[in-house]
């Protein structure tokens, strides 16, 4: 299933795309895309509607139908630095004996085709694709044998970033990733039935039609599995948590010299069966 959260910004209703890529109207069966409404019985619910049974919603996805976060209500937005060893020496530094766990705030999340805002201050801000992990099943020393039991489905992630307020000066990376509109998340939830090898995932990323970033997820040094049995160690992983598995080699920090967003560009990215972002850069 691709699942969907659409309308105005605020008001947001659970649907799902059907065979003709139309919005069916999921509000009659569950109230949002969130908590409970993610777990592994709700999920076989959704699979067992007739869905054409369902009202159509109007509009063109992505076009003339907005479509929020695929997921909300989110508790954490978890991220993994420098995952691709490619990534990890274009940004000089080595490849992680373990995974870099860092935060993202919830209140970057945004719509995937919403606009990006340079924050005010900001003239190091960056792109990043990664493939998200929305858990469906909480749990706290999850094996990785059992982790896949806990993931409701996959999506796109920007994960956004002001290299400035991330590397330079005093504190940690969170205050560069985690700036409003920089985690747009979207455009659909995918079951992992639907996905099938999310090992081996085609992702990119253009910024005004160039391509910046190509990459698979099978170049990833840590595993999907490994990931959420890692992080289940240091918190317990809760339904509409989201995992955001890190980047291929191509973001702006990489050239020589640094490319970085102005405003006024637009990113456009996507991953192969999780659909395609677009989004307008503006100065806040």
């Amino acid at each position: 299933m691709k699942l969907v959260r659409f309308g105005p910004v605020g008001k947001e209703k659970p649907g799902v795309i059907d065979e003709k890529g139309q919005v069916r109207d999921l509000s009659s069966i569950i109230p949002d895309l969130c908590d409970e409404h993610l777990s592994a019985k709700t999920m076989a619910k959704l699979r067992s509607l007739d869905i054409g049974s369902l009202p159509v919603v109007d509009g063109i996805p992505q076009e003339t139908l907005r479509l929020g976060a695929c997921v909300t209500k989110v508790g954490k937005f978890i991220c993994i630095g420098l995952n691709y060893a490619d990534h990890a020496a274009e940004s000089g530094l080595p490849v992680p004996a373990e995974p870099v766990i860092f935060g993202k705030w919830t209140s970057a999340i945004v719509g995937p085709n919403d606009d990006v805002k340079i924050p005010k201050g900001s003239e190091k801000t960056d792109w990043e694709v990664e493939l998200g992990v929305v858990i469906g099943e909480g749990g706290s020393d999850i094996s990785e044998v059992d982790a896949m039991k806990h993931v409701a489905g996959f999506c796109v992630i920007n994960d956004v970033s002001e290299r400035a307020f991330q590397l330079e000066g005093t504190g940690t990376w969170d205050k560069g990733k985690g700036c409003d509109t920089f985690g747009p998340t979207g455009p659909w939830l995918v079951t992992p039935d639907e996905v099938g090898d999310f090992n081996d995932l085609g992702l990119w990323l253009e910024v005004d039609g160039k391509r910046y970033q190509n990459g698979s997820t099978s170049t990833m040094v840590f595993k999907v599995p490994h990931l959420i049995a890692y992080c289940s160690r240091f918190m317990s992983l809760q339904p509409g948590d989201i995992i955001s598995t890190g980047t291929p080699p191509g973001v702006g920090l990489g050239f020589n010299p640094p490319i970085y967003l102005k405003g006024g560009e637009e990113m456009k990215l996507g991953i192969d069966k999780l659909g395609v972002q677009c989004q307008k850069v503006v100065k806040a």
